[in-house]
């Protein structure tokens, strides 16, 4: 609120107590600037006010005046005369796109009446105002910073923040599959998609929601500390005094990172399908009589991504631990041995609380990307086993990140997909945050030194 009431403060009293280039200059961003001898920034601030109107004008003000409504008007068919009316799709994307630039203009036309404001300073204080070279060279010297990150901040609006936008805006429509625009309009519904998701009732999707949670916060804990845990102790075995061959053993462990991953993970589906390897040689050799259902039982299926996951996951966290390892002072385990500490001792007192130091962080990161870890679930089970419990086609091993992309691609239901993303989001931001001042890294950064 202080930075609001400063803003409207310099707003107010720059055009009382300014000359009338600044008071114009209200209206026709520039005005100022170009009297006054700075012909570049006058131009800048004037191109951005006229691409603003022409944009606005002959086509933004088109899709905000019924961004309310979504649009009105259905395209028809009539005979072999198809009249076009109005996109619910186009109206959503570009009028959000119209918001952000009506937002982005008024910060231009504020730092137009800023500029003007410091401009009467420095000449009620004598001094002269900088010049059109002097402007052009700040660009590259003391505003380089905004030089430089000027297109990079675009492409972040463009592709990241737009969608979002659009996104969460989505989840608050009835954008399904009977309500494809430009055929069939969609229009907003308010809260109802998010009361349907926490419903338990016969039309809701509570039960299923909070079960597709659960398993994928369970996969998440396993998937991140047995590969952390395992990867650790695979790079303690191997950098132990006395192993032979080391850089074989790693050698041999580094190759399935050089596997491209989904290769390894379709790979793997074959062979513990009913039909594949496993099962074959198993009854082949008489150990079984009919096939393990690793995919078609839910427990089985989803202790048997768990299990793959862990070949996945140990070679990337040896290669981090061996590192890590071999930067622990080996005076600390000297010690420990003269003062008769045993292998567990040391590990629990030195070697572990140095990697939960060093890797908290990784950890916790780590722990949120397997809350959104796309290529093992779908690439093994593509979610399955399908069970009738469950709505929206879930499956037993879908992750909420896989539920989404199933309800977007095969069932075209947008709107409870935007839901399930805004959810996503709420997951990893309150665990985020959560965890993230519990590190010990955080809590005592110079325990490290």
């Amino acid at each position: 609120m202080e930075g609001i009431r400063k803003v409207l403060k310099t707003i107010g009293t720059t055009f009382a107590t300014g000359d009338f280039r600044t008071r114009i200059s209200y209206f026709i961003l520039g005005f100022g600037q170009l009297l006054r001898g700075q012909i570049l920034k006058g131009v800048v601030f004037l191109l951005s006010e006229v691409a603003f109107f022409v944009y606005m004008a002959g086509f933004g003000i088109r899709y905000f005046s019924k961004l309310s409504t979504l649009g009105t008007q259905v395209t028809q068919k009539v005979g072999r005369t198809t009249t076009y009316g109005d996109n619910s799709f186009l109206i959503l994307l570009f009028g959000i796109l119209s918001i952000f630039i009506i937002l982005a203009f008024l910060v231009v036309w504020y730092l137009n009446v800023k500029d003007n404001h410091d401009s009467e300073e420095l000449l009620r204080a004598g001094k002269k105002l900088p010049g059109n070279a002097e402007t052009f060279a700040s660009l590259f010297d003391k505003h380089f910073d905004k030089t430089l990150l000027a297109l990079p901040v675009t492409g972040i609006f463009l592709f990241t923040v737009l969608p979002i936008a659009f996104m969460i805006c989505v989840a608050f429509t009835n954008y399904d599959y009977n309500h494809q625009a430009p055929t069939n309009l969609f229009t907003w519904v308010g809260l109802e998609n998010f009361r349907r998701l926490f419903s338990f009732g016969s039309s809701g999707m509570g039960s299923t929601f909070l079960q597709v949670l659960a398993w994928t916060i369970v996969w998440a804990f396993f998937a991140t500390f047995l590969d952390y845990f395992l990867g650790m102790a695979v790079a303690i075995l191997i950098n132990k005094k006395g192993i032979k061959c080391k850089k074989l053993w790693r050698t041999l462990l580094v190759l399935t990172i050089a596997v491209p991953q989904f290769v390894s993970l379709l790979y793997v589906m074959k062979m513990f399908a009913n039909d594949g390897l496993i099962n074959g040689y198993l009854m082949k050799w008489g150990w079984i009589s009919s096939p393990i259902p690793f995919w078609v039982n839910p427990m089985l299926a989803r202790i048997t991504i768990i299990v793959v996951n862990i070949w996945i996951g140990i070679p990337y966290m040896m290669l981090i631990a061996t590192g890590l390892l071999m930067n622990i002072p080996e005076d600390l385990y000297e010690s420990a041995r003269i003062d008769g500490a045993n292998g567990w001792q040391m590990f629990r007192k030195i070697t572990l609380p140095y990697m939960l130091f060093v890797t908290g962080p990784f950890l916790l990161t780590q722990f949120i990307n397997n809350l959104n870890n796309f290529n093992v679930i779908y690439l093994l089970t593509q979610g399955q086993p399908q069970s009738m419990r469950l709505a929206e086609k879930a499956g037993s091993t879908d992750l909420l990140v896989t539920w989404l992309y199933k309800m977007t691609v095969n069932n075209t239901n947008y709107r409870m997909a935007a839901v399930i993303g805004i959810m996503v989001f709420v997951v990893t931001a309150v665990i985020m945050l959560s965890v993230y001042n519990l590190l010990p890294s955080v809590k005592d950064e110079e325990g490290f030194q």
